[in-house]
């Protein structure tokens, strides 16, 4: 079949963001089913995309909030506001839909579209709607919305966070409605959109890259425990805050702890030992260099990458329940804990042990059981792509109905902003 992969970021060839990495291990497994697989979405400015890749660039555009300035942000509100979109649908808006079009045309004969999360599908859903689709969702994104407005600090976030929640639900109701099958990397996110969307879904094994990752390298140990992440994602900022606030004073003041990642205001603490030391050059180095890894998700949905990462090393680790999402078997390395208590002794456990190295060959295994069933799942989904029209007109019917259309979702198209 020849397939289109939607995305609003193109597969890159050092994926780093938990999304990059998802991107690309779909791409990648959508070719090793022998699949024809064009690219079409943005690359940001820095981006090296995936030489391997038929890729069908729609322009260069940062659309991280962190890498853009006041300016980028208010036409992004103003387009958001316009159209009745959600802001992070909204940055999607940089190219007209005639652009769109043209580029999609120029791909014909297209037997499917894999619209990759809600951004660039949801930016112009009138238009692939009328292809066969599957929808991958990374994320129930009005949940994660939901859950940052609970948590926000001050009414204009709490506004902005309520007002995404209710634009984005109007949008995944359309997008899992109309798909011919619907991928989600988590069973919680499968029965998250009903039990309509759960009976055409399944749940898409993940992994960090197509080839076992390479062993580590021999550092010495630095520090007793370390993380790295993305922190200024909201959900990740809601476990690193739990595991500082609630964690951290549970352990004894001589464990060295290290954040890596750049972090615009780390959280406060008193322990001694904890340290945060921004980004670093190379994380296998920096994971080879800690004793154990804290797993510490515990708002969002969808899988953890980082998670998928660890497992794949055979690092030793402790997981909160969130931070397992989507993942079927726990390897023995992996100690589990909820509670601040529990998490903390957990921790305490396992330093004392006798063996702390990783374990490379229980992390090949994982990463090569992970990687055969994402290929089977993906093949699965994808021999529903195309199913009777009368079956998708009827998904369209729903979705369009006077009850989806109270979600106060309007696709008027906007005149398009920005130069890239």
């Amino acid at each position: 079949m020849h397939l289109v992969f939607v995305t609003s970021l193109v597969p890159v060839q050092n994926p780093v963001s938990g999304f990059a990495i998802a991107n690309r291990a779909v791409f990648e497994g959508l070719v090793a089913l022998g699949h024809r697989v064009s690219v079409l979405g943005f690359a940001e400015a820095a981006d090296r995309p995936l030489a391997t890749a038929d890729l069908h660039l729609l322009g260069r555009m940062d659309v991280t909030n962190a890498k853009v300035g006041r300016a980028r942000k208010a036409r992004w509100f103003l387009t958001a506001i316009a159209a009745g979109l959600p802001i992070s649908v909204a940055k999607m808006r940089a190219v007209s839909e005639a652009t769109l079009k043209d580029e999609l045309a120029s791909l014909d004969p297209i037997d499917g579209l894999v619209l990759n999360s809600v951004q660039l599908p949801g930016a112009f859903i009138d238009h692939f709607q009328t292809y066969p689709t599957v929808y991958v969702a990374h994320n129930v994104e009005a949940g994660t919305a939901r859950e940052n407005a609970a948590r926000a600090r001050g009414l204009v976030s709490r506004l902005l966070f309520s007002r995404e929640a209710r634009l984005l639900a109007g949008i995944e109701t359309r997008l899992t409605a109309q798909a011919d099958w619907v991928f989600t990397f988590s069973e919680e996110d499968r029965f998250g959109f009903g039990p309509a969307v759960a009976a055409k879904s399944s749940c898409l094994p993940l992994v960090t890259r197509w080839d076992a990752p390479d062993a580590l390298p021999q550092v010495a140990s630095r520090y007793d425990l370390g993380l790295i992440g993305t922190w200024s994602w909201e959900a990740n900022r809601i476990g690193l805050d739990w595991f500082v606030n609630a964690v951290v004073p549970l352990l004894p003041p001589h464990l060295t702890i290290a954040v890596a990642g750049q972090i615009a205001v780390p959280p406060v603490s008193t322990h001694p030992g904890l340290s945060f030391v921004g980004r670093v050059a190379d994380a296998g180095e920096f994971l080879a260099s800690v004793r154990l890894v804290p797993l510490i998700a515990r708002a969002g949905s969808g899988v953890q990458l980082k998670t998928i990462e660890t497992f794949e090393r055979g690092l030793p680790c402790v997981a909160t329940p969130a931070s397992v999402r989507g993942i079927d078997a726990l390897p023995s390395f992996c100690r589990l804990a909820d509670t601040p208590e529990a998490f903390a002794a957990a921790i305490l456990s396992v330093l004392a042990g006798t063996d702390l190295s990783a374990d490379a060959e229980a992390g090949r295994h994982f990463h090569s059981a992970q990687k055969a069933r994402l290929q089977a799942v993906l093949g699965d989904g994808l021999a529903h792509l195309g199913q009777p029209a009368d079956r998708r007109a009827a998904a369209l019917q729903l979705s369009t109905s006077p009850a989806a259309s109270a979600s106060g979702v309007s696709f008027a198209t906007p005149a398009p902003f920005g130069g890239q």
